[in-house]
């Protein structure tokens, strides 16, 4: 058995089992890949992969439990690389952040500007997605952190650490009827509403605050960018309702941010961890800068609590809010 064929195995079936697609992003061979897995097969004496002539269809149910542990051989190889990496350079590597567009557009540019001044040698990869995805990134070891408001839970291999709460605005243009007055669900649901996918950003609290009131407010269309809701804000399609850390005094100078964050439930925006992941001294610090209460030493406690006991470390504690 060779840790070739384990990597070939487990790329395969996170490229759908496409192994012309598999190739080309290892840059190697379509044959080669099906002759390694072919004599991997016939050591283990299984099939890994149904077949129907020469295309993968499925994975068997042996398969299924090979690839789980081939994930998990390739992530502790990579953790032996990290432990050398770290001992020769430890301001070298690479940190790979999955997160939705808020985080990216309005929390993190200034994290990660003050991150790269201080660590002008680790690569910084981005990837974004829904709150699912990517939470599943971390989770299959593509991404070492998950920044996300939802979805996280959802994952029990997560280490679940809060980093801030925020709340939410009604994004107005100047004059409307909202900007004065107080503020009610009641006034918010008489208009047509342009806000978040359900899934992401708090908007389950969302939904929950006009339920409990026995409003059903007319939702017009949903994006998952705050930008483009902002963008039919201004078109008159609808008042939208946005995390408050998204709006720009300057370049949203043109609409009304009103206040409501004593209209709906406060959401907390975390940072998950896949169990086991191998902390580098650039990567404690990175989750320092976006939530100073999260030093190295609690992350580690965190790490190492069991499955879900990690939350019994931030009970009671007074998290920022954005």
């Amino acid at each position: 058995m060779k840790l070739q064929q384990l990597r070939y195995v487990w790329e395969v079936t996170r490229h759908q089992l496409n192994v012309s697609a598999t190739a080309q992003s290892l840059f190697t061979s379509q044959p080669g890949i099906s002759k390694q897995i072919r004599l991997l097969e016939d050591e283990l004496g299984v099939e890994i992969f149904a077949r129907s002539g020469k295309h993968l269809t499925r994975v068997t149910p042996a398969g299924e439990a090979i690839v789980e542990l081939a994930g998990k051989v390739l992530r502790t190889v990579d953790d032996i690389k990290h432990v050398a990496q770290e001992h020769s350079d430890e301001r070298r590597g690479s940190l790979a952040i999955a997160t939705t567009h808020t985080q990216a557009r309005y929390v993190l540019p200034g994290v990660i500007g003050e991150f790269r001044q201080k660590y002008p040698d680790v690569a910084l990869h981005m990837q974004q997605g829904t709150p699912k995805q990517i939470a599943q990134m971390v989770s299959e070891g593509t991404a070492d952190f998950a920044i996300c408001t939802e979805s996280l839970e959802l994952f029990n291999d997560l280490v679940l650490l809060p980093c801030y709460r925020w709340n939410r605005c009604v994004l107005v243009p100047k004059g409307h009827p909202l900007v004065t007055g107080k503020l009610t669900l009641e006034r918010v649901a008489e208009h047509p509403l342009v806000t978040y996918v359900f899934g992401f950003t708090g908007r389950s609290q969302l939904d929950d605050a006009f339920k409990s009131r026995d409003l059903t407010p007319n939702v017009v269309l949903t994006a998952a960018d705050s930008d483009v809701i902002k963008t039919y804000v201004r078109l008159g399609l609808g008042i939208g309702i946005v995390a408050h850390m998204a709006v720009d005094p300057v370049a949203d100078s043109d609409l009304v941010a009103v206040d409501a964050s004593h209209l709906f439930q406060s959401s907390t925006t975390k940072i998950g961890i896949r169990r086991g992941t191998f902390m580098r001294t650039y990567m404690y610090d990175f989750v320092k800068r976006l939530a100073p209460h999260l030093d190295r030493d609690t992350v580690e406690a965190a790490l190492a609590a069991g499955p879900r006991h990690e939350a019994e470390l931030f009970k009671g504690i007074q998290l920022p809010v954005l």
